[in-house]
């Protein structure tokens, strides 16, 4: 648990009484995120430019 909770008795009984709000949001976050990449699959990361392909200039002409 948090390390203030010692220094912050109202904190404490408030876990006390209400349970430990930050730890269950936290968990039930964690959850959609394992949930989410689950039936999301992160994209494939993109693919290097090879050698051959042109080369991209910053806007200067050659003729």
């Amino acid at each position: 648990m948090w390390a203030a909770q010692h220094e912050a008795p109202i904190y404490s009984r408030l876990i006390q009484e209400r349970g430990d709000i930050p730890a269950q949001v936290r968990a039930a976050a964690e959850q959609t995120l394992r949930d989410l990449e689950r039936v999301m699959p992160a994209p494939l990361p993109r693919q290097q430019p090879s050698q051959s392909a042109p080369a991209l200039h910053s806007g200067a002409r050659t003729l």
